[in-house]
Order: structure tokens, then sequence, then C-alpha cells
């Protein structure tokens, strides 16, 4: 058997001190919160899924800026992995008239303390993490990332 990670995209957009957040079922029963975020489709680039993820879960129109980081997640026992893309993006607007994606309950703007203060109920390690490098400064050129056809 091949090992396969599944490739995911997340978004960091933060607003006057605040950062856009989504509060989901994450099909267990448990509420969960994370950044924008999903798995790359096929014939999908990398800017492309994490400005589609965005809207499709938190009704607003962003445009990614940077890259904050690559991060890799292996949950035990079973070894399923992740690799996170995540991107700095910038909140545009809001599509008022957009219906969220099955499981998102909301979205909320909320503190880089009020989102370590929930981090039992964070959905991944991933998500603290890309705050923390968010606030940290790390920003990398979208230049970075090569889409080759």
């Amino acid at each position: 058997m091949i090992w396969t990670p599944r490739t995911t995209v997340a978004a960091v957009i933060e607003r006057d001190g605040h950062f856009l957040m989504v509060r989901e079922d994450a099909g267990t029963g448990a509420i969960v919160i994370n950044q924008p975020a999903g798995h790359l489709e096929e014939s999908e680039t990398l800017l492309d899924a994490v400005v589609r993820e965005s809207l499709e879960e938190t009704a607003w129109h962003v445009t990614p800026e940077s890259l904050v980081g690559i991060y890799k997640w292996r949950i035990p026992p079973d070894g399923l992995t992740y690799v996170r893309y995540c991107f700095a993006a910038r909140a545009l607007s809001e599509d008022s008239a957009s219906t969220l994606d099955d499981g998102i309950l909301a979205a909320d703007w909320m503190t880089a303390e009020a989102i370590r203060r929930q981090s039992g109920a964070h959905r991944s390690p991933m998500v603290q993490q890309c705050v923390d490098d968010y606030l940290a400064g790390r920003r990398y050129p979208l230049e970075l990332i090569h889409e080759i056809a």
C-alpha cells in the first residue's frame, strides 16, 4: 500500500486584531474551531483552493498575500497524515448571499487570546501553530510556490 498524505490549505485572516475562524461539526459529534481550511481539489492551484475554501466556509472573499508555513501532522495511531499549506490572506468583502459548507456552523472573528483559550476545541494542533507563526511574523512570498502544469 502506498502512503499518501492529504494535501490541505488554510487561511489566517486577520483584521483589527481578530482572526476569522470557523466553528464546525467534526463529524464525531464534537464542535471544533479551525481556520478556513480544506482539501486541495484535482486540477486546482493551492491559491485557488485557499480562496475557494475561505468563501465556502466563511462567506468572505479573500486574497492570499503570503505563505505562513507548511505543516505536516501525523495522527496516531493509524498514521493518517495531513500536509497543510497555510496562507496569510486579506479579507476583501463578505458575501451575505453565500451559504456556508455543510458542517460549518458559523464563522467568527476571534482574538488570538480567545483562540488560545479554546485550544481543547481546535480541529488539530496546526490551528494554534498557524496563528503563532503568523503572530511571529512568518511570511514567505507566494512566488515560493511553483505550480507546474
